[in-house]
């Protein structure tokens, strides 16, 4: 591995990294990001206040940590081609959520096949944060597809595109805003003070891999007109300026309804409907959300190898001119 670039390393640990989560999945145990998840629960106990600034304070405390711990580990490893790749590779594993995500889906697709609405209502939690107990098969397949869509996004694709923008730092300082996102990012009580900055940190973070999903959804939809006429008609109606695009670009390809009432705990809320032209979700459109969310990991993939390379070359490239226009 002598002769790799950087770049070359890191296209080469991205792809084992995705590989690695096709294999392996998460691990049940010892899973790095619930462990900066365990540290972030500790840390908000310490400064958790019912003001925004704490918030923002606690955000860039976890944040800045982990960016700083990638950029070091980066640094130890920058003279071994060996160490880039591996390092690289252990951060993308790290990072993607892809399989366990459809994992997750087909488990609950196959309850609901077996007409074990039952099995289906206790697993619905692992994936969403929706009650299910009033929930019936039809509204549980969409729970489930609208699920798909939104976590292709950020377990998959936002993760690549921060690695591509800022290498192994990128990758898991994404990881981190997104998790505290899931921690603290939600409206209740206790956080729609403290929670506020890292609700805004992972919109920001979001933004360019929710349009690149919409996007590469189109490329590998079925039907690529009807994908990309829902994400452009109703993406921007969702309340989420980010998930919208997402689940409106897979209502599209797949060809169904997606929105609507949704309820979270004792909360409701009324979305907009996304394709309402097209069919109710069934339970069968499961297995094709989870196949297009596969199609869509991979040329992210691809987008990811190709625009990190593409990146350092044009910085090497302005770097030179640079260096000739100062002998000159």
């Amino acid at each position: 591995m002598r002769g790799l670039t950087r770049g070359a390393a890191f296209a080469l640990g991205a792809v084992a990294g995705y590989l690695a989560d096709a294999r392996f999945a998460d691990p049940r145990r010892g899973h790095p990001v619930a462990a900066f998840g365990t540290a972030a629960g500790r840390l908000e106990r310490l400064l958790w206040q019912d003001r925004r600034a704490a918030g923002a304070a606690y955000t860039a405390l976890c944040v800045g940590t982990v960016a700083a711990g990638a950029v070091l580990a980066e640094r130890t490893v920058a003279r071994s081609a060996a160490g880039r790749a591996a390092l690289a590779a252990a951060a993308t594993w790290t990072v993607l959520g892809g399989t366990s995500l459809t994992r997750e889906a087909r488990t609950i697709g196959r309850a609901l096949s077996a007409g074990d609405l039952t099995a289906a209502r206790e697993r619905l939690p692992h994936l969403c944060g929706r009650d299910p107990s009033t929930l019936d098969g039809q509204q549980i397949a969409r729970a489930v597809v609208e699920s798909v869509a939104e976590n292709t996004a950020d377990a998959v694709v936002n993760a690549l595109v921060w690695g591509s923008l800022a290498g192994t730092p990128g990758l898991l300082a994404f990881r981190a805003v997104n998790t505290l996102d899931a921690m603290v990012g939600h409206r209740s009580p206790r956080y729609v003070r403290f929670g506020w900055a890292s609700a805004r940190l992972d919109d920001v973070a979001g933004w360019p891999g929710a349009r690149l999903t919409a996007l590469l959804t189109v490329c590998a939809a079925p039907e690529p007109r009807t994908a990309w006429r829902v994400w452009h008609r109703d993406g921007a109606a969702h309340p989420s300026p980010n998930a919208g695009r997402a689940e409106a670009a897979f209502a599209g390809a797949l060809g169904v309804r997606l929105g609507g009432t949704l309820r979270y705990g004792e909360r409701t809320e009324h979305r907009p409907v996304l394709g309402g032209e097209l069919r109710p979700v069934a339970v069968d459109d499961i297995e094709r959300a989870c196949r297009l969310s596969r199609r869509v990991g991979l040329l992210a993939l691809g987008v990811t190898v190709a625009g990190h390379g593409a990146l350092r070359y044009a910085r090497r490239t302005v770097s030179g001119s640079q260096r000739e226009g100062g002998r000159n």
